[in-house]
């Protein structure tokens, strides 16, 4: 099969999160057929609801900084499903996308056949088992896997990890996960094995006692000295213990304090020197979230995609842009908690350009107008279209393309 066809074949499985089928008995007999692939070398394995693909860049940038040949698998994708699976910190190519999906499709063809399980596996389930079996044939030597959905039945779940790392849980996804951050949290902890460490970032209080396991380093031990926040990243100095990390963070946002540093802790635990960290760290990327990819007006890229995330767009561009005229071009997914991200993005707006992104789950404009009107609103059916309209943004502007990771997809190749 050829890349266009295995995507096609893909994308026909059904939506990625309305087709879902949690659990791991499907998962676990697929990668025993693939003669457990997972099983190669040693994971590090993140969920949470927020930051986690910003925690598992810098992990994988801190471990290829440290001389590791990595593996790197996240979700969902911006602009080509290759990008989810990483080595040495590049997606791979077309053809090996390829060559996975044929093996996997191969194998899970043959376990229907048998009656081994009971229905192809979701789009998922196949793309992780894509995954494992490019890290095997590319013999990484260590890698980072971020959970899809929730962790104790997502389809990563089916490792055993050498390290576990929990960023911060809130509301998310509750028609999956459950209606309380209790239910979610628990979800996320699902991915804490016995006898492996977990590294914990920064949690809520209520729930910080329902993540347990046999030894934990908790991020919220660490005091924070010297902390600079940029409009391009952050920089401070870490310290617990008498061990101290300098940390030179690029990606934009408050909320990346806490994430830089749970990789630094991370990466720490897993005996990654201060210096490696420090440079590791500092030449981590992650594009879509927080990415400046334009000066002149300014232009931000963010999937600001639950009410955890807008409001920590909104805090970023109170921190660092009050006074300026603010322009946001905006476009969500209708199993979102539409109107509280809204509410979050919609006040710091002088002009909000509404847009569809090319996804069946897109919420119309007019749907989410009646959600949260605007004064100073416009539709546009499409992506290029809302940014053809930016034309008229002063220089001095300073714009955001959020809402949904989808959006940021559709903009970012334009943009460019």
């Amino acid at each position: 099969m050829d890349f266009p066809s295995s995507v096609q074949y893909l994308y026909s499985l059904g939506n990625e999160v309305k087709s879902i089928k949690l659990g791991l008995d499907r998962i676990r007999r697929l990668l025993a057929g693939l003669d457990h692939p997972e099983r190669f070398c040693p994971v590090i394995h993140v969920a949470g609801t927020n930051g986690k693909g910003s925690v598992c860049s810098m992990i994988d940038s801190g471990l290829r900084e440290a001389g590791f040949r990595t593996g790197f698998y996240t979700s969902p994708h911006l602009v080509s499903p290759t990008e989810r699976v990483r080595i040495g910190g590049a997606p791979v190519s077309e053809a090996d996308f390829t060559r996975a999906f044929d093996a996997v499709h191969s194998c899970a063809i043959t376990l229907l056949e048998q009656g081994d399980i009971d229905c192809h596996p979701t789009y998922f389930e196949t793309v992780t088992a894509m995954a494992f079996w490019l890290f095997r044939e590319a013999k990484v030597e260590r890698i980072v896997l971020e959970v899809g959905l929730g962790g104790r039945l997502d389809a990563t779940n089916a490792v055993d990890p050498l390290l576990s790392v929990i960023t911060p849980v809130d509301l998310d996804h509750q028609q999956y996960l459950g209606n309380t951050l209790e239910e979610i949290a628990l979800e996320k902890a699902g991915i804490i094995k016995p006898g492996r460490p977990l590294v914990l970032g920064l949690q809520h209080v209520e729930i910080h006692h329902l993540f347990v396991a046999d030894e934990i380093e908790d991020v919220a031990s660490w005091s924070i000295t010297g902390l600079e926040l940029r409009v391009d990243g952050c920089r401070y100095v870490a310290s617990k213990a008498g061990v101290a990390l300098e940390i030179d963070c690029p990606l934009a946002g408050g909320h990346q304090v806490g994430n830089s540093l749970t990789a630094a802790v991370a990466l720490a635990k897993l005996g990654i020197s201060p210096a490696t960290i420090r440079a590791g760290i500092a030449k981590a990327t992650w594009p879509g979230r927080l990415e400046l990819i334009c000066r002149q007006p300014m232009i931000y890229l963010d999937g600001a995609h639950n009410p955890a995330a807008a409001r920590r767009l909104s805090e970023f561009v109170q921190r660092h842009f009050s006074g300026c005229e603010i322009w946001i071009v905006f476009g969500v997914m209708r199993d979102k908690e539409v109107a509280e991200i809204a509410n979050a993005l919609f006040p710091l707006a002088h002009r909000l350009l509404i847009t569809h992104a090319d996804q069946a789950r897109s919420l119309e404009p007019e749907a989410i107008l009646a959600l949260a009107p605007h004064p100073n609103a416009t539709i546009h059916d499409r992506v290029p279209d809302a940014l053809k309209a930016l034309a008229d943004a002063p220089a001095k502007a300073v714009i955001f393309v959020t809402g949904s990771l989808f959006v940021v997809g559709e903009a970012r190749p334009l943009l460019q």
